[in-house]
Parts: C-alpha cells; sequence; structure tokens
C-alpha cells in the first residue's frame, strides 16, 4: 500500500506540474481532470493488487491442503508399513552400510528367542549376533565365529541363503542387498517344512501301513549289502508271506486283515536281530536281510524262528486268527550278485515251499530256475493253444446202473499237442488255475459242450467240471447263461460238477452263486463226494441234483467191506435228499454188480467206454443197447 500511495504522490507532482500555466496560475479544469486520471489508475492498480493477493492466499491454501494430505498419506503408509512388519511371519532386519539396524520387527526377536527390547534400531548385527548365540542361535559357533559366517554367507552381496538352528527349530536366513547401500534380512521359521520333507521322504522309502521300509529302500539295502559281500560279507536274502491270509480278509474284511499285518510285523522285528533288515514289498509278501550270518546254520535257525513265532495264534479285536508262513532263501553272493537275481532266486524257493505244503523254508537251488523256466514256457504255450484254439473236448458216457441205458456224457478237456498226443489236465490245469488262464479255457469247454451236447438225443445231458477259479469269476454265471442260449440247448441238459474246493470259499457267496445256477435251470453236481472233510454240511446248506462217487471207493467195492459200507451209505444218503448218485471210474463187472447191489443211480468209466471224440458220440449211441445187454438183464 505504501506504494501505492507513493505513486499516487508523484503521478499528483507530476499531474500539477503540467497543470501550471506559464503565467504561474493553475489550470484547474486540467488538473481536475488529470486527478480524475490517476485516481482511476491507482484503483485499477489496487484491483490488480488485490486479485494478486487473492490469488496468492489460494494458492497458498492448495500448498498447504496438498501437504496435509501427504502427511496424511505418509501416516497411513506408516501404519500400514509398521503393521506388515508386526503382523508377518518372517523376521525383518534392514541394515545400513555400517552394519547398523535401521528397521526390525518384533518376528525377528521371536525367531530368536529374544525378549523384547533387546534388538533396537542402531544395535549392530554383531550385537544381534550375539544376543541370538546366547540363546542357542548357530550352536556349536561363538558369537563371532556365527557373525563372521553370516556376513561372508549373507552381506557379501546379491541374494543368499543359510540354514541355522535356534532353539530345536531350523531357521532359514536370506538376504538382498539394497540399491545404494546396506541390505535386508530376512528370518523365517521352516522346522514344519523340514519335518514334512522328512515324512515324504520316510514315506517314499517305508509302506504306510507297518512303517517298514518298503520294496525301493530294500533294493537299495540290497545293493550295500552286495558291496560288502564282496568284501567276504555274505548275507542271506528271505522272502515270505502269510499262508492263509486271504481267507482272513475274505471272512473278517480288510481291517482286521491290515490289523494282523501289523501284528505280524511287530513278531518279525522282535525276531530279527539290529543287523537284519525287515520290508514289506506288498499285499502279505515280507523280505528280510540277515546280515554276517554263518550260512546256513544261522539262516536255517532264523527260518526256523519265524515260522514259528508267525505261526502261533493271535487275537485281533475278539477273534482268534492262526496264520503260518512260507519262506524262500536265497544266499549271497553264492545265488545271486545283483539284488534282481537274488529276489528271483528267494521267490523260487519260495514258491517250492508253498508247493510243498506251506508253513515251512527252502533254500534255492539251480534246479528249481529250471522248473520256472518250463513253468514259464508252458504258460506261453497255454496262452498259444487259446487263440489258436488247440483244445479238445472228449467225452465219456453216462450209463443208469439199472437199465445200462446211456444218459448223458461228461466232457472231458484234452490239450491237442503239434505231434497229434492229447495231454491229460491234470498236467497244465493248475498252472491254468493260477495264471487265470482257466477262465477263458472254462468259457470255451462251456460253450463247446453245449454246442455239441445239441446233437444228442433230448433226454441225455452233458456234465461239465468247473474249476473254483472259473466259479469265483464275476461273470461265470453270465458265462453260462450265454453258452446255453449261444447254442439253444435246454438248461435242464447241463450239469455244472463243482468240488469242495468251491464250497471252501465263503459259504454264503458260494450258495448264493449256486442259486443263480440252479435260477438258469441247470444242474448241479458234487464232485469227489467223500474225499474232504466238509461233504455232508455241504449237503445240507445246498440241494445238489447228483453225488458223484469217487473212484478210490469204487476201486475197493469188491474187496474191502468198509469201501463197500461207505458207498452203500453215501447211496442211501442221497436217495433220502433226492439226489442221485454217479460212481466213477467203473472198470470191472464186479464194481458194477456192486453198484447195483447198493442202488446207485448211474455209473461211468473204462468198463463201458473210454473218453471218445465227439464224433464218435453217434455210433456209441447206436451201438450202446447191443454192448451191454447181458449185463443189463443181470
Amino acid at each position: 500500500m505504501r506504494d501505492v500511495e507513493a505513486k499516487m504522490e508523484r503521478l499528483f507532482a507530476r499531474q500539477l506540474a503540467l497543470a501550471s500555466r506559464p503565467d504561474g496560475h493553475l489550470d484547474i479544469a486540467a488538473l481536475a481532470r488529470m486527478v480524475r486520471s490517476s485516481y482511476e489508475e491507482a484503483e485499477r492498480d489496487r484491483l490488480r493488487t488485490d486479485r494478486a493477493m487473492d490469488l496468492m492466499a489460494a494458492e497458498l491454501e492448495g500448498a498447504n491442503a496438498e501437504l496435509e494430505r501427504l502427511l496424511r498419506n505418509l501416516s497411513i503408509q506408516n501404519l500400514r508399513f509398521e503393521a506388515a512388519l508386526a503382523n508377518m511371519p518372517h523376521g525383518l532386519a534392514m541394515l545400513d552400510a555400517e552394519e547398523r539396524i535401521v528397521v526390525v520387527n518384533a518376528r525377528l526377536g521371536e525367531l530368536l528367542g529374544l525378549p523384547d527390547g533387546v534388538i533396537v534400531p542402531d544395535a549392530k548385527l554383531e550385537d544381534l549376533v550375539a544376543a541370538a548365540s546366547a540363546r542357542g542361535f548357530c550352536p556349536g559357533q561363538g558369537a563371532q565365529e556365527a557373525t563372521r559366517d553370516m556376513r561372508r554367507s549373507l552381506l557379501s552381496g546379491g541374494a543368499a541363503e543359510i540354514e541355522r538352528m535356534a532353539g530345536g527349530r531350523t531357521l532359514l536366513l536370506s538376504s538382498r542387498r539394497m540399491e545404494g547401500s546396506g541390505c535386508v534380512l530376512l528370518v523365517q521359521d521352516i522346522t514344519e517344512r523340514r519335518a514334512q520333507q522328512a515324512r515324504i521322504a520316510h514315506l517314499a522309502q517305508h509302506d504306510a501301513l507297518t512303517g517298514l521300509p518298503n520294496r525301493a529302500h530294500f533294493l537299495a539295502r540290497i545293493d550295500q549289502a552286495l558291496a560288502r559281500a564282496q568284501r567276504g560279507e555274505g548275507f542271506a536274502l528271505f522272502c515270505l508271506d502269510l499262508d492263509r491270509f486271504k481267507q482272513v480278509n475274505d471272512t473278517l474284511g480288510h481291517p482286521i486283515g491290515d490289523l494282523l499285518l501289523k501284528e505280524v510285523t511287530a513278531r518279525l522285528r522282535t525276531t530279527l536281530r539290529d543287523t537284519d533288515m525287515v520290508a514289506r514289498l506288498g499285499g502279505d509278501e515280507f523280505a528280510i536281510i540277515q546280515d554276517l550270518a554263518r550260512q546256513p546254520p544261522d539262516t536255517a535257525a532264523l527260518a526256523q524262528r519265524i515260522v514259528e513265532v508267525v505261526s502261533a495264534p493271535y487275537l485281533i479285536n475278539g477273534h482268534r486268527i492262526v496264520v503260518g508262513t512260507s519262506i524262500g532263501i536265497a544266499l549271497a553272493p553264492a545265488d545271486g550278485a545283483a539284488a534282481d537275481t537274488l529276489l528271483k532266486a528267494a521267490d523260487l524257493a519260495l514258491y517250492r515251499a508253498k508247493a510243498d505244503g506251506r508253513g515251512i523254508w527252502r533254500f534255492f537251488e539251480p534246479a528249481m530256475d529250471a522248473r520256472m523256466q518250463e513253468r514259464r514256457s508252458l504258460e506261453i504255450a497255454l496262452r498259444d493253444a487259446l487263440e489258436q484254439e488247440s483244445f479238445t473236448l472228449l467225452y465219456q458216457p453216462l450209463l443208469e446202473v439199472g437199465s445200462l441205458r446211456v444218459s448223458g456224457f461228461e466232457a472231458l478237456l484234452r490239450w491237442r499237442q503239434p505231434d497229434g498226443t492229447l495231454t491229460l489236465p491234470a498236467s497244465f490245469i493248475p498252472l491254468a488255475e493260477e495264471t487265470g488262464l482257466i477262465v477263458q479255457i472254462g468259457e470255451w469247454v462251456l460253450r463247446q459242450a453245449c454246442r455239441t451236447a445239441l446233437s444228442w438225443p433230448e433226454q441225455m445231458s452233458v456234465a461239465v467240471n468247473v474249476s473254483a477259479v472259473q466259479f469265483r469269476h464275476a461273470r461265470f454265471v453270465e458265462q453260462v447263461r450265454e453258452a446255453l442260449s449261444g447254442s439253444g440247448l435246454a438248461p435242464y441238459r447241463l450239469e455244472l460238477e463243482v468240488t469242495e474246493t468251491i464250497m471252501l470259499q465263503d459259504s454264503a457267496v458260494v450258495i448264493a452263486q449256486l442259486n443263480r445256477l440252479r435260477a438258469l435251470g441247470v444242474r448241479i453236481a458234487m464232485d469227489d463226494f467223500g474225499t474232504g472233510y466238509s461233504s455232508l454240511s455241504y449237503l445240507r446248506s445246498f440241494p445238489f441234483d447228483t453225488i458223484k462217487i469217487d473212484r478210490s471207493f469204487v476201486r475197493d467195492l469188491d474187496a474191502r467191506g468198509d469201501a463197500r459200507a461207505i458207498v452203500s451209505a453215501i447211496v442211501g444218503l442221497g436217495e433220502s435228499l433226492g439226489m442221485r448218485t454217479t460212481a466213477e471210474g467203473v472198470e470191472t463187472e464186479a464194481e458194477l454188480a456192486g453198484l447195483r447191489r447198493v442202488g446207485c443211480s448211474d455209473a461211468q468209466g473204462f468198463l463201458f467206454s473210454h473218453p471218445i471224440p465227439p464224433e464218435d458220440v453217434p455210433g456209441f449211441l447206436a451201438t450202446s443197447a447191443k454192448t451191454f445187454p447181458a449185463a443189463a438183464a443181470e
């Protein structure tokens, strides 16, 4: 304002000078005009100044508002940063170029086991390490040595990581250099991660159910033992499985089976020395490495202990369970210098032990491998026979004992060899059952027998033997139905012969399966009656159509009174239950006469005919009435 007033004074003086006339008098009108003009200009200057002041005030107010906003944002950011530091799972320390702590969070102290306030900004790295070392950080190292290691590993530049222990925990320390100078140090508790990794590594090498080493771990241990064997330290390899374990699973359920496996594991562990190793290879299969054994005496003694210990009764959830074990043993390095060779040898010996009666052990012998090679060749040949249709059926007639009228035929399987000879079932059916090929073979037999029987007189039936493995197959009933529908044979003309081996399975399941077959209309015969232990109980469980009397009783019918009594009792039992009786293996007129005397229904055997090919059946039927007239009239 003083500037404006000074300007006004200068203008007034100038205007006064301009308004003076030469005669020294003032020109009042001119002076008035100049004063008014000056006043107007001054007013314009004042207005411009006011506007400038208002603009400056507005700009200052805006600047103040922006500053306040920035301060608020900075405060919020600081609060967020402090919250992040306080709640982050990692410990954090920010160090400057002199290794002094600029920023630190409480989590760092918690991870290092330090009380609040021990580590604060401006403390040095060595102070931090010294306080942590006093509480177990970097066990086995002093504070100076630990600080030197951290400086060398973490502060040398770039990113780095090291692991340290603290209070029984595993900590992961990592650092990253900051632009300019200094670094950020992070500390993470990885105890649970390391424990999880250890659990995963353990599971990769151990069986989840029993906790025993698994196959992969066991193979690695065999390799280690073989390396020692090269220095003269031999060992024995045991392969064993449980006898009757499947029955436990089938009758009591898999949970009980699992508990049994755990109990077996516990017994095996107590039987072995610390230097031995037991593993579970899968299912009920176990394997053992016996180190530094005096072979074979020590090995045989251990095998005996295992058989005795494992075979002792178990009491599991109120169930008394008895299982046994069979053991195959291979000796290293004599029986093999590689893990797979030794396992193969022990498996072959186990197979021999099971074949010799179970509940025993066998050492590997080279001849076992030769037999297994023969078995493998036989299996391949069986598969080829299926593809090339090398099987054939022969038919042995069944005759009514009283009239000697042919009532039907039994279909008997043969394997035709390339040279034309016929192989009997006893030499290949057991292997077919082991490999499961019996299901396909049995289905072929059913279809072929039904098609052939369709060409016979309507009153004649065809009997087909059924394997236990075939009977257990899920589609067996459907296979029978398809064989009947595909051939057009009436169901009552088909008789299925089952043995006690089938009945020894889960009785409820077996009876249900038999009832489904009966619902189709087929007839059911019990084969080899009297040779097992529970034949009578099976007759109570299911109403069979026919009882087949085993050849062993028929052979002694004429010579031994007990055989006659047994056959007579079986025939009487059949009559009382409404079942026919068929005697197998009749070879003499005397045997036939004996059967007639006790009232047996039917008979088959070489006395009447050897098994014949299907094309010979019509001729046999045509001549049978003339072949046995004397016997029929007797």
